[in-house]
């Protein structure tokens, strides 16, 4: 069974942590099959955290779970707080967790840039 964990910092503002919330659950109604579940999790400031995350869905029976960064650059977030988080989490010998690149990466990054600036002309 396979998983996504979407990333995210987390924000005092709720509103800013249901955008990413809704943001899984339309990653989840989108999935043609890649993933039995989807969901999402914060660094700071919001729940649930990494490790929480990673463990409900351990527990929900996923056995590869990939980890996907929703920050725009690699910062210090990226590079070591996230794989900090990720490494608290005793995964059983039968689950994988692996860390995406994150979503500042992604080559489509460009094009969905450009699409944005279309929204305002």
């Amino acid at each position: 069974m396979r998983a996504l964990l979407v990333v995210a910092h987390g924000s005092r503002r709720e509103a800013s942590n249901d955008e990413v919330r809704a943001l899984s659950e339309a990653v989840a109604a989108r999935d043609t099959g890649l993933y039995d579940k989807v969901s999402c999790a914060f660094l700071e400031l919001a729940e649930p955290s990494i490790p929480a995350g990673l463990e409900a869905l351990i527990g929900a029976g996923m056995r590869d779970i990939t980890v996907v960064p929703y920050f725009l650059s690699a910062g210090r977030h990226v590079a070591e707080d996230i794989p900090a988080e990720v490494a608290k989490v005793t995964a059983p010998e039968n689950v994988r967790i692996r860390i995406a690149p994150y979503v500042g990466r992604s080559g489509s990054m460009a094009d969905l840039l450009l699409e944005q600036g279309r929204t305002t002309a």
